[in-house]
């Protein structure tokens, strides 16, 4: 029964600072565009370097 004593305000304190970072994620435009990083994280934009060129080696 002690253990409830603790258990119960810990599960309540950690309820609420949960909720406050969702709140401050929401403020903070965390959840602005969902979609966009998921393209960005597929989307081949990589342009492909040319071959080195000899005759711009330094020797």
């Amino acid at each position: 029964m002690t253990a409830l004593a603790w258990l119960i305000p810990c599960a309540l304190v950690l309820g609420l600072l949960g909720l406050l970072a969702f709140l401050w994620a929401l403020n903070s435009g965390q959840f602005q565009d969902l979609e966009g990083a998921g393209w960005r994280a597929i989307q081949d934009d990589d342009t492909p370097t040319p071959p080195d060129d000899p005759s711009q080696r330094r020797g």
